[in-house]
């Protein structure tokens, strides 16, 4: 017979390799969705941005940041699914596969948009050049981990039990009409 414990480990490397797993698919979206920076070639090894180009360095951030904080809200979501396993294992689980995931998401995205956008070696002076997007800045990788368990905290708070669900409850309906079926008599002294 299979132990609680290692039920709950089980379902938190689940839960973990799913997450990082997620998450390397969404890098490759990002890849396709984050917009490319198109210079102009001014002199060698030197480029400007056209009006309105240098816009999409923010642009590839924040749809980094976005898909990250939906992919970090829908996996606390899926998470506490695993009703069984609530608690710290799951939690653990949860955190690590998003750090790893949101890690896996910028490697991957980044890859995959320098291969849809490759460098161009020497272009000729005028030449009008795409440059990859990039995630711009390190910050973003809390963005999953930290949506993740916000969610997580939120689903804890709400939950009306103390063992978060985990065993069988009555349903609160039968409760209710046990209480009101009850006469309600009181003596008088």
């Amino acid at each position: 017979m299979i132990s609680l414990r290692r039920t709950r480990l089980r379902t938190a490397l689940l839960i973990g390799c799913s997450t990082a797993a997620v998450s390397a698919l969404i890098g490759v979206l990002w890849a396709f969705l984050a917009p490319a920076e198109h210079l102009l070639v001014v002199a060698e090894g030197r480029g400007i941005a056209l009006t309105g180009e240098s816009l999409h360095q923010f642009d590839a951030v924040a749809i980094f940041f976005l898909l990250a904080l939906i992919l970090g809200v829908l996996t606390g979501v899926a998470a506490w699914l695993a009703r069984l396993s609530r608690g710290p294992y799951a939690l653990g689980g949860l955190i690590v596969g998003s750090v790893l995931g949101t890690a896996l998401m910028a490697a991957v995205g980044t890859g995959i948009a320098k291969l849809r956008f490759p460098s161009v070696d020497n272009p000729a002076v005028g030449e009008i050049i795409a440059r990859a997007p990039g995630i711009g800045t390190l910050l973003v990788l809390i963005v999953q981990p930290l949506a993740a368990c916000i969610t997580t905290l939120v689903l804890v708070a709400l939950s009306p039990y103390d063992d978060l669900g985990v065993a069988d409850h009555a349903d609160d309906a039968d409760v209710e009409a046990d209480v009101l079926s009850e006469p309600a008599t009181q003596e008088l002294s």
